[in-house]
């Protein structure tokens, strides 16, 4: 079994509070141990990358972007074996793990091109202003479960590439790949640069309302992120927070089933569901409503379910015990209210945490599997029979991550997207993110955006630089 660590000050650190197990969720067998830290080592990460910001926030701009691009080369180099990590601890198909990775290469080169602006207000005869954009310090990073690898890379990288260094703090379910990638970070980044804690016991609030680190960066629920901002606010720590989602989809009476159900069902159960823009409520014209639960039923029989590391499987299991149980909760209470389950509706038996794709026709707004985000492998499908009402329907949320009209009318259907209550509107999509292009909520869904030159400038303060010549 593997040994895996943290790393301080560019050292590799055993927990001072021993380890615990994490649990392949295919398997339910151990894969490997972590190391639980102490708040004292919390202390010691964010002292190790105050001490590196001292000089790290004078680094160049070419060195930065250097400094990126070795490490995407350092990913790319352990591409495998961060793949195989990523399967046995999170569940996804390897086909999926492997994309991860390489998005988290791609990702990393796309943010070391990224630039940060000076602009120039006045250059008159006798004044320049102009704004400069600084680093603001040590960064703590919390991440999910779902995304692992991907999402530390979303934190990490343009932290270090606009000056500021990083405490990472990966979730106790998949902690394993971040601790890996800290690893490599570490063969090629100025000791200091990123540090990784793990542990549950008062690690993730320890970081909330420290006062050495100076911005948190947050992708999970909506209620820990309002635990995070009560957290933060003693030294008025910036926040990004990318918070849960319960993303609506309209599909339009001139939209084609068939033509369209590989994306809506892709979309929304990508990565089994378990994604926080995944597409988890959608809204079918009367006139295709039937056709439109036939062609998804057809697309989710095609799914093999199984462990992601057998060839061949393409769909992979829930993540961990409480979130299947959830999963199984929000498709009961349909059920027992009328719904039809049209495909799947229970977990398999045998060991693991698997639940197969699951179509739900004929729930409303009210119903819980729609009013709810199931983050898992379950898709209600709602009748409608006028656009107005879709719309009502769909924005009828408190949060508002993303959404998505699907249609044989682009035009028609990016005008009624714009009318959508969500950071994100994809027309004939759903789920798709960019390098360049800001991503984040609105309502409950967060604050802040990342990705893009907007996301990079989230990381800085802006100085104005007045001179009188």
């Amino acid at each position: 079994m593997k040994e895996f660590a943290m790393f301080i000050d560019g050292k590799r650190v055993a927990g001072a509070n021993g380890a615990f197990a994490v649990l392949n969720p295919a398997t339910e067998e151990v894969v490997a141990q972590c190391p639980q830290a102490s708040v004292a080592q919390l202390d010691e990460a964010v002292a190790a990358a105050q001490a590196c910001y001292e000089t790290w926030q004078y680094s160049s701009d070419a060195d930065r972007k250097a400094l990126l691009h070795k490490i995407a080369d350092k990913i790319e180099e352990n591409a495998a074996e961060l793949a195989q990590i990523v399967v046995e601890e999170q569940g996804k198909p390897m086909f999926l793990a492997q994309m991860e990775v390489g998005g988290a290469i791609a990702w990393t080169r796309a943010t070391a091109e990224l630039e940060l602006p000076v602009d120039v207000l006045e250059d008159s005869e006798n004044k320049r202003v102009e704004v400069h954009r600084k680093p603001l310090g040590v960064v703590g990073s919390i991440t999910p479960w779902n995304w692992p690898l991907m999402i530390a890379v979303w934190h990490i990288m343009p932290a270090i590439r606009s000056g500021n260094t990083v405490v990472s703090k990966p979730s106790g379910l998949t902690p394993l790949n971040t601790l890996r990638l800290v690893e490599l970070i570490n063969d090629v980044a100025p000791a200091g640069l990123v540090n990784s804690v793990t542990g549950e016991s008062g690690i993730g609030s320890g970081i909330t309302k420290h006062p050495g680190i100076r911005k948190i960066v947050f992708t999970g629920s909506t209620p820990t992120g309002q635990a995070i901002m009560r957290g933060a606010a003693d030294n008025l720590k910036r926040l990004t927070l990318e918070l849960g989602g319960n993303d609506a989809g309209i599909v339009l009476p001139d939209a084609d089933p068939s033509a369209i159900a590989e994306g809506v069902f892709q979309t929304a159960f990508l990565n089994m569901g378990q994604t926080c823009a995944a597409l988890k409520r959608l809204y079918v014209h009367d006139t295709i409503y039937e056709e439109m639960c036939e062609k998804l039923a057809d697309v989710a029989a095609q799914q093999r379910v199984g462990n992601g590391l057998e060839e061949g499987v393409t769909f992979g299991p829930v993540q961990n015990k409480e979130q299947l149980e959830l999963v199984s909760e929000l498709v009961e209470d349909a059920r027992a209210n009328g719904a039809r389950i049209l495909c799947g509706g229970q977990p398999m038996e045998g060991n693991g945490y698997f639940y197969p794709p699951t179509i739900v026709a004929d729930v409303t707004n009210g119903s819980r599997i729609v009013d709810e985000e199931q983050f898992g492998p379950v898709l209600p499908v709602i009748r409608y029979s006028d656009i107005e009402e879709a719309l009502r329907l769909a924005n009828a949320s408190d949060v508002g991550l993303g959404g998505s009209v699907w249609s044989s009318d682009p035009a028609k259907a990016a005008q009624l997207a714009q009318r959508l209550e969500c950071g994100t509107a994809w027309v004939n999509g759903h789920a798709e993110l960019l390098p360049y292009a800001p991503f984040g909520g609105c309502k409950m869904s967060g604050f802040g955006v990342e990705f893009g030159q907007e996301g990079l400038l989230e990381y800085t303060s802006a100085q104005v630089i007045n001179i009188n010549k």
